[in-house]
Formats: structure tokens, sequence, C-alpha cells
């Protein structure tokens, strides 16, 4: 994907005093965004949320501000978005099913992450939206051996031995960030896409397949019961903190730049056997992890090898780069967990 330069300032939405919608914002991308966007200054934050997988808990510690208007919608309704992006500048899309969400139903998740970016894209245009920020993944890169070394935004798409679920999300998103594109070309609708790597923090949720090891590794030693590993746990895998994620979505607005995606990842990448030593370690537990055979049923979202997630044209093109590394991140989960009585979030 070429980079190109703004043709006009809207390409730049500064977060203080303009209007945002987030599409999918009950959740944990959508809170700590909100929030983030709360922050710093915008005249109203719009969650759009149908709450299918999201949870209003989610929003409970933003609920009293005046600036936070929740709205329920669903994207496979163009006339709810079209309703929800009037005199809106700025709109986060975030809904979507993941891969295991796909792997359980791909129809309807192919009808969510495809024609439901479709209808936002829609309103966008017919709204006069200045600019949009779509999420998609370091999926769009694919999985199995042939994802080794610094992937970057020109890396192609690689499916040999994948799961099909992971797959599907995966070649999704890209026909996603490819509407956002030929919407540019043709009605030139500003937009961004941030391609997250696994994003982890404070209302953590179970439908990431990656943020398992760490949740469900928390789950186990809060039990007693020793943490599992897959396998030898040499695979590599690249978190990157919610709240980093928010200030990248907040950076992609704010920025001249268009037409073009960007990875937003954490500081480096780390393997599943040092997740899970991490985790035990912080939650205060002296538990050896026991090694075990992958369940075949499972999807497990594998690489081939040593790999990582660049993220150095976002700090070229919008200003950004990751500032909580696993150790601290980690940490603030399991706080936040031990605060809540193991709860999660959406």
């Amino acid at each position: 994907m070429s980079v190109s330069v703004a043709k006009a300032p809207a390409a730049s939405v500064p977060i203080k005093k303009s209007r945002f919608l987030i599409v999918g914002g009950a959740s944990l991308v959508g809170s700590a965004s909100a929030e983030r966007f709360l922050h710093d200054g915008a005249a109203e934050v719009v969650v759009f949320d149908n709450l299918s997988q999201g949870s209003l808990t989610a929003l409970q510690h933003l609920r009293s501000n005046p600036r936070l208007k929740i709205v329920a919608g669903d994207v496979m309704r163009l006339p709810q978005l079209l309703a929800a992006t009037r005199d809106i500048d700025g709109v986060l899309h975030l809904a979507a099913l993941m891969s295991l969400s796909m792997d359980r139903d791909p129809w309807t998740g192919l009808d969510v992450n495809i024609r439901g970016t479709q209808n936002v894209i829609e309103a966008c245009c017919l709204a006069g939206v200045k600019k949009l920020v779509m999420a998609s993944s370091s999926a769009a890169y694919g999985y199995g051996p042939g994802i080794v070394g610094k992937l970057s935004e020109s890396t192609p798409f690689y499916s040999a031995g994948a799961p099909p679920g992971a797959i599907l999300y995966g070649a999704s998103k890209i026909i996603g960030e490819q509407l956002c594109r030929d919407a540019y070309r043709k009605r030139q609708l500003n937009y961004l896409v941030v391609r997250y790597a696994t994003v982890y923090g404070e209302r953590q949720h179970y439908r990431a397949a990656n943020a398992l090891y760490i949740i469900e590794t928390h789950d186990r030693v809060r039990r007693g019961q020793r943490p599992r590993v897959l396998g030898d746990g040499s695979e590599v895998k690249h978190f990157v903190h919610v709240s980093d994620v928010a200030r990248a979505n907040a950076a992609a607005f704010a920025a001249e730049a268009t037409d073009v995606a960007v990875n937003i990842s954490g500081p480096r990448t780390t393997t599943t056997l040092e997740i899970v030593r991490l985790v035990t370690e912080l939650a205060g537990k002296d538990l050896e992890p026991e090694h075990v055979e992958p369940d075949p049923a499972m999807v497990r979202l594998t690489s081939g090898g040593a790999w990582s997630l660049e993220h150095g044209l976002a700090e070229h093109l919008i200003g950004w780069r990751p500032e909580i590394d696993m150790r601290e991140g980690i940490g603030r989960l399991i706080a936040w967990r031990e605060q809540n009585d193991g709860a999660n979030g959406a």
C-alpha cells in the first residue's frame, strides 16, 4: 500500500474539541480508546455497539462522563450507522469477529468483517466524516512457517498450514483495508489502517487466541494449579498493551497521513514460555509450568520461527511508539483482575 500525502488539512482530526464515533466500542480497545479521547479533550465520544460480544461493563469507569454517549447499533444495519455518524468528525472502526469466532461461525464473521466494514465506509462517505481509522491486525500477514523475520507493511500474506478460521480472519482484514483504499480513490475518504499485534491489558476478554496464553495462565495459577505451556514454549508472539493501542488510535486521527496502513506493536517479541513464567511470577506464585501437547481441535495461531511486527512506519507517519513492556503490562492486567476478583472485560 502506497504512502500518500493528504490532499487537504481534513486528513488531520485533532482529538481536542472533535467528535468521535467508536464502532464496536464496548470492548477492550474501544473502552481504552474512549478513555484516551476523553482525556485528550474530545468534545464527544459516541460508542456504537450491539453488545453481541462487547459489554457495558467495559465502559463502567467512564459512564459518569457527560461527553460519553452510548448508542445501541449493529454494523449490519446501515441506517443505524448513518444516524450515528451524523455530525461526527472521526470514526474508529473496531467491530469484528476474531479468529476463534470465525472458526465457530465463518459466515457471520465474513458478514461482519467485510459487509460491516463496507457499511461503516458508506456511512462515513455519506455523512462527510473527515477521517476513518480502521482496526486491522497482524493477521493480515497470515500464519504458518512463512511468518519469519521482520514483518513490515509490505510483507505478503502467508496461509500454508494455518487453521482456516485464522486465515479467514486475516483475509477479511485485508479485504476491509482494500475497501478503505477503494473509498479513498473513488470518494476521497481519508483513512488510516492500524494493524495491531495481539492486544492485551485491563478488561481483557477470552476471544483473542494469543491473549489466552496470559489470561488462562493467570486463571490456573490463581487456583493453585501449575500453568500449562503448549509444546516446548519456544513459539514467538508479539503483544501490545491496550493503552499503547489507544494512543496509536488517537495519533492516527491527529496525523496528516492518509491512505496507508501502519503496524502497532509492543517494544519486543516474547515466547509462550516467557509469558507463562512472567504471569506466574507477577501473580506471586511459585509453580513450575507443565508442558502439554496442543489439542488438535484448538485454533492455534502458529508462526514459523523468530519474527517481529515492525512499528517504525507508525513512528515516522503518526509519531507513535510503544511505551509499555510486557512486565509492566501483565502486572497491570493482573492487578486489575485481582482488584475485580478475577473479572474479565469485553
